[in-house]
């Protein structure tokens, strides 16, 4: 009789023997304790997203909204984006040079590298870790000291005033990092994954191919984002190396709108332009957002 009792006043909700609450209540306490520890953590990181995001809807509210001096006057509209849509060569010429520079800089960046991180984590040779150094030394020098001489060395070439030549000296500038992200998310990988391909019958670029790459995608969708972030924003290269108005890119031509009639800002036309600049950033980023978070816990997941 003492037994069932006992049972009763636990499935009823009551306490145990040992006067611990019974698993409704607790779990009700743990509950509310835990949404207690995580809402200071809610509201600061909350606090830190309404910051960053803060500029970004200022300026999307601007680019509609009725200003002095711009195309958009009388009340909210798309005045600011037809000044822009409108301005020289138009908006999709500049957009097209921008996405070019864009794919192609992705493109190579991914393919070389793949291939040297590929190579600095699965050969041994000599050197290979004093040539991985230099190669990251190209980070330390300042990226505005050296457009001048490769604007001489691109001019030899038949290469100065071309989209190829800019998404080419970007490259050049992605390559350390993009090949350093590439080899941790290679040495990632355990090496029993293509010694078993190889001793099915694959080679070293077989074994790249079919088992390698799927496992090193995080890392490589992180370097391609990278890439193309840097080369979509990218100032300083067409402005030193595009002369031909027709060839801008899309943040080189809102710049020159920024003051297009006798050095007065068009706040407005500004401000659609970078309405227009980020947005293809953001989108990206949300897509890729897993992948991206996952390509940079590669290497510290190693081992």
């Amino acid at each position: 009789m003492v037994t069932v009792s006992r049972s009763r006043s636990t499935a009823a909700g009551g306490s145990t023997p040992h006067g611990v609450p019974a698993g409704p209540s607790r779990s009700r306490g743990v509950t509310i304790a835990g949404i207690a520890l995580r809402t200071p953590y809610w509201v600061f990181t909350g606090a830190v997203g309404l910051i960053f995001l803060a500029p970004l809807l200022w300026t999307a509210v601007a680019s509609v909204a009725p200003q002095a001096g711009t195309n958009q006057v009388d009340g909210w509209g798309l005045g600011n984006y037809q000044t822009l849509a409108n301005y020289q060569a138009g908006i999709w010429r500049y957009l097209a040079n921008s996405t070019l520079v864009s794919l192609l800089t992705v493109v190579l960046t991914l393919l070389v590298s793949l291939l040297g991180g590929y190579a600095f984590a699965r050969f041994r040779f000599p050197g290979r870790n004093i040539l991985f150094l230099l190669t990251l030394a190209i980070l330390m020098v300042p990226y505005a000291t050296l457009l001048i001489p490769l604007y001489v060395l691109l001019n030899q070439v038949g290469l100065q005033n071309s989209l190829v030549g800019v998404a080419l000296v970007l490259t050049m500038f992605q390559l350390p990092f993009a090949t350093f992200l590439m080899r941790i998310s290679f040495e990632a990988v355990p090496r029993e994954l293509d010694e078993a391909a190889m001793v099915d019958g694959c080679s070293s670029f077989g074994a790249l191919r079919r088992v390698l790459l799927p496992a090193v995608k995080p890392g490589l969708i992180t370097v391609g984002l990278f890439a193309f972030l840097a080369a979509w924003n990218d100032f300083m290269a067409p402005l030193i190396l595009i002369n031909d108005s027709e060839r801008m890119t899309l943040p080189l031509a809102v710049s020159n709108l920024r003051g297009q009639v006798q050095g007065v800002v068009d706040y407005g036309a500004t401000e659609a332009g970078v309405v227009v600049l980020a947005l293809p950033c953001i989108v990206l980023f949300l897509l890729l957002q897993r992948h991206y978070v996952r390509g940079f816990m590669s290497g510290a997941l190693k081992g």
